[in-house]
């Protein structure tokens, strides 16, 4: 794991090549073995590979969505609020599972923030998703993970770079 981790960064650029059907089932796997709190899986996962889909979820928010129009696949992950009250950390843990699992196959991600960002001045990037892709009021969108091959090289962040001065034993 912590070579994963060593070597993950956000990729924005994608080739374009389709993603095996043997790897999108392992995704999908993974984001349905996330853990929750208290085990209520509130989360679901909407899988996108139509590139006119692509297209119009790369234009959900108003800054840094824009790269999931070139990925060949995007997870949009989800979750209904009635069930958990911690939704939004149910969430982002299978959205970084998503991300890690892509990892190891050699798939490159990058996770859209869309909960509480804008789509434009009078609509949320979360209401444009729903209607775009027909999710019921009740669930809340989290984040949109877009995953492929890269087709950009970045280096890993050295441990010298690290912020060791985040790092506290005992107490703060």
């Amino acid at each position: 794991m912590i070579e994963l981790l060593r070597k993950r960064r956000s990729i924005r650029k994608f080739q374009e090549k389709s993603i095996d059907k043997e790897k999108i089932e392992i995704l999908k796997e993974a984001a349905l073995r996330a853990p929750t709190s208290r085990n209520i899986m509130p989360w679901e996962f909407i899988f996108i590979t139509d590139k006119v889909r692509l297209k119009k979820l790369s234009e959900a928010k108003q800054h840094g969505s824009a790269f999931v129009a070139g990925a060949p696949l995007a997870v949009v992950v989800c979750a209904d609020t009635t069930k958990s009250d911690v939704w939004v950390e149910d969430c982002s843990i299978a959205s970084i599972v998503l991300q890690m699992a892509g990892l190891e196959m050699e798939l490159g991600s990058c996770w859209a923030q869309i909960r509480n960002r804008k789509h434009n001045e009078t609509e949320s990037a979360e209401e444009y998703i729903q209607n775009l892709l027909g999710i019921p009021e009740h669930f809340a969108v989290e984040s949109i993970i877009a995953l492929g091959y890269p087709d950009e090289e970045k280096e890993p962040v050295p441990y010298s770079a690290l912020p060791l001065d985040k790092i506290h034993t005992e107490e703060f």
